[in-house]
């Protein structure tokens, strides 16, 4: 038998974290992710106690949250729980609704920043989206050079960048040359 280690989507045993002046980026392996749609006439649910935010929101409850997709669709997050089958825990909770394990499939790099301006700087050089779309509790599904990427905003010195995995490696690219030109014009 193969002897498997697992790695994270950059390719490495542990995630990659960056700091800069003002900002930190941090590659997060331990996010489950299982997108959730409701079926036809199917009453919005409340998985884990949480409410399903509305369209351009995020919102969490606690070990998980969500944040909008499409009509009567949402992306499920539970920090730290990536080595679970968090999907069938998810059918547990929606009994009726199509789940869809997603954990493998993206990559989640969580920005903190020292202020908001910093964050709205590096959006800035980023995303061709006002700020004020992205206030904390606000996600988006955008362009990022070649990629399309949601931005999830946690609160206001806190955004997440998810990805397809397959374009970690551009993805951390674009961000930390951007984050490394925020810090030599601040």
């Amino acid at each position: 038998m193969t002897d498997l280690t697992p790695i994270t989507a950059l390719g490495a045993k542990t995630a990659r974290k960056e700091t800069y002046d003002a900002l930190t980026l941090s590659e997060n392996p331990e996010l489950a992710l299982a997108s959730l749609a409701l079926r036809r006439d199917q009453t919005p649910p409340s998985p884990f106690g949480l409410r399903l935010p509305d369209p351009g929101h995020c919102a969490d409850k606690g070990s998980v949250a969500a944040f909008w997709t499409a009509p009567g669709q949402w992306m499920i997050e539970a920090p730290g729980r990536a080595n679970e089958d968090f999907a069938a825990r998810l059918e547990e909770e929606v009994p009726g609704g199509s789940i869809s394990e997603q954990t493998d499939a993206w990559t989640a790099i969580e920005i903190t920043a020292k202020n908001s301006a910093a964050l709205e700087a590096l959006m800035q050089k980023l995303v061709n989206l006002d700020p004020a779309q992205i206030a904390p509790g606000h996600a988006a599904r955008t362009g990022l050079e070649h990629m399309s990427v949601y931005l999830i905003r946690r609160s206001e010195t806190h955004l997440a960048v998810m990805g397809m995995r397959s374009f970690a490696a551009a993805l951390w690219h674009a961000l930390v040359t951007a984050a490394a030109r925020i810090d030599q014009t601040a």
